[in-house]
């Protein structure tokens, strides 16, 4: 699963990786510890350019009868995004971009866990393949959520994990947000795990497990 990330880069980062102009968030500040339930930023083609705003993190479907089903949709599995409801739809037409440059997992150790810290080794930003969908409140308010997909682990990851979240390759992220492509058979190819020789972990403070905690801190080697 994916349960935690960072995204450190600058506002300008996320802009030039995504030949985005004008943002549609008015600030960006360097997150060492995004959770689920939180507002985080997201990359969607509006029909003509990418743009990029914030969605919460917690699928709520359009068709949901409460808000709080989205605290069990922090992720989807990229394997039966056509057999569920909440997912079908969203796979077919409401695809995003998650921007982040690591992700968290822990791996059991003993009777305790040890988080890691995962990253591309190259240290680039890259993208978390996601849906969205938007809810609408018995009140009228509307309510903008996504989930980040997941798919089996690669050798690097399974020492840490049985899961890991879909990272996509730059030139898929084109292909992803293109919101002509609605059949799954050009889709599920991009869904694969990241390839292990090119991504690396390290282990970082336990410290890292309570959301209170967002600093340089959370992505210090832990020795």
């Amino acid at each position: 699963m994916c349960g935690r990330y960072t995204l450190t880069v600058t506002m300008e980062e996320l802009l030039l990786h995504y030949l985005i102009g004008t943002p549609a968030v008015p600030f960006h500040l360097p997150r060492y510890n995004v959770a689920p339930g939180q507002l985080i930023p997201a990359v969607i083609h509006d029909g003509r350019s990418c743009r990029i705003g914030t969605l919460r993190w917690g699928l709520v479907p359009s068709w949901a009868k409460e808000e709080k089903t989205g605290a069990a949709m922090i992720n989807a599995k990229a394997e039966t995004l056509e057999e569920r409801p909440a997912y079908r739809e969203p796979f077919r037409r409401k695809r995003c971009l998650i921007p982040a440059d690591g992700f968290y997992e822990w791996k059991k150790t003993g009777g305790a866990k040890q988080p890691f810290r995962i990253r591309v080794k190259s240290r680039e930003l890259f993208s978390f393949a996601g849906l969205y969908d938007i809810w609408t409140a018995p009140d009228g308010k509307k309510l903008a959520t996504c989930t980040i997909l997941t798919t089996k682990p690669n050798s690097l990851m399974a020492e840490i994990h049985h899961r890991m979240p879909v990272i996509l390759h730059p030139d898929d992220e084109k292909l992803w947000l293109d919101r002509d492509i609605t059949e799954a058979s050009r889709l599920r190819p991009l869904l694969r795990p990241y390839p292990a020789d090119d991504m690396y972990a390290y282990p970082v403070t336990p410290a890292v497990g309570s959301v209170r905690l967002d600093s340089p801190e959370c992505i210090k080697e832990w020795n």
